[in-house]
């Protein structure tokens, strides 16, 4: 007999051109070819809609999110009362399928009598409220900082009152532990993120340069990559390559200063793995410890050398694949001892025994079907 899953999304899960839809695109895929008839509901506001999807689902729906004032609202998170869809709701309710919700963004449904005895999972990808929380700190507009202080508070509230509604299914190790003593969530497991690769194809050999890459307009990101112009690099003689979406003129003006300093604008997905796997070391400091780090999982299958910090590190439990530092001394001597060492295939190996077991999308799909079902 078929089995069918509804799937409802935050976002259009493709093109798979940002972190938030990774996970989605792929869990999709390895599901349908796993025989599971998916339904797949997404919010559209700005991808499209996106014929590749009916390859891997019975039936693609779309809803429009309702965005500015209009989504706001003094009780519930702005991303989750921009995604209340009576439409949506009403064709949840038309069967009794079981529903794998992407993200807290999703979860009005939660609040609907209807799906009282509904078997439902909530894909958690972060502690949004944390998150939050992480772009407050970071964001240089007051407006902006005022948004996410109001959207951290609302989340923390929201969040806490959903962690016992629904089985959730967390993307990290951390963020169920966080759920778990804050939240008192009762019924949470891990699940390691669905990835495009899941064999280790890293190089010998040695490159010519270090690597940040990321969304730059995202403003950890660009955070990040100015701490490492002007803390680390600042004296060093070793080339940085600075890579991603939409980078701001201060940081374009930034790497400019700096003669050993390249920074890639828009790169391709192709162009970006071919830096991934060409670098020396891929370096990828967070400055926040929630949800899963895909760029440093590309960087790790597909990199060389790479360097973080513990914050990208914590809840992954692969540590043993990555050098560690704590601070631009550590950074400095940790880049200066690994630019002319080279990755060796003993490297290689602990990566496979690290990385292969633990993110493999068969594996942990069969796990994912047998809680559904």
């Amino acid at each position: 007999m078929d089995r069918h899953l509804h799937i409802v999304c935050m976002d259009v899960p493709y093109p798979v051109d940002y972190g938030g839809v990774f996970d989605i695109f792929y869990k999709i895929k390895t599901l349908s070819e796993a025989g599971i008839r998916i339904h797949l509901h997404c919010f559209e506001y700005g991808r499209g809609q996106q014929a590749a999807l009916n390859r891997y689902c019975a039936e693609v729906l779309y809803y429009k999110r309702v965005t500015g004032l209009r989504g706001f609202s003094l009780t519930l998170p702005y991303i989750v009362s921009s995604r209340k869809n009576i439409k949506l709701l009403n064709n949840l309710a038309k069967d009794d399928y079981p529903i794998l919700v992407e993200g807290i963004h999703c979860t009005a449904l939660l609040w609907d009598d209807r799906f009282k005895s509904r078997k439902i999972l909530l894909r958690l990808f972060n502690v949004e409220y944390r998150y939050y929380h992480a772009l407050y700190k970071t964001s240089r507009s007051i407006f902006k900082k005022i948004y996410f202080a109001y959207e951290r508070r609302l989340l923390y509230r929201y969040e806490k009152r959903t962690a016992t509604r629904a089985f959730i299914v967390a993307l990290s190790e951390q963020d169920a532990l966080v759920y778990r003593n804050e939240f008192s969530a009762d019924k949470i497991v891990y699940l390691p993120t669905f990835l495009p690769f899941e064999e280790v194809l890293t190089k010998d050999g040695t490159g010519d340069f270090c690597l940040f890459h990321g969304n730059l307009s995202v403003p950890e990101n660009e955070s990040v990559a100015l701490w490492l112009l002007k803390k680390v690099f600042n004296d060093l003689k070793i080339s940085l390559v600075i890579a991603g979406k939409k980078p701001s003129k201060k940081l374009s003006r930034a790497s400019a200063k700096r003669a050993n300093t390249h920074l890639v604008v828009n790169p391709s997905d192709a162009e970006m793995q071919d830096l991934i796997t060409k670098a020396q070391i891929n370096i990828l400091p967070s400055f926040n410890s929630t949800g899963v780090k895909l760029k440093l999982l590309n960087a790790l299958f597909n990199g060389r050398h790479c360097l973080a910090n513990e914050a990208a590190m914590l809840g992954t439990s692969l540590e043993g694949a990555c050098h560690l530092g704590t601070d631009e001394k550590d950074f400095k001597k940790i880049v200066t001892q690994l630019y002319h060492h080279p990755f060796e295939e003993k490297d290689r190996q602990l990566r496979k025994f690290l990385l292969q077991g633990t993110y493999n999308n068969s594996f942990n799909a069969k796990q994912l079907i047998q809680w559904i079902w």
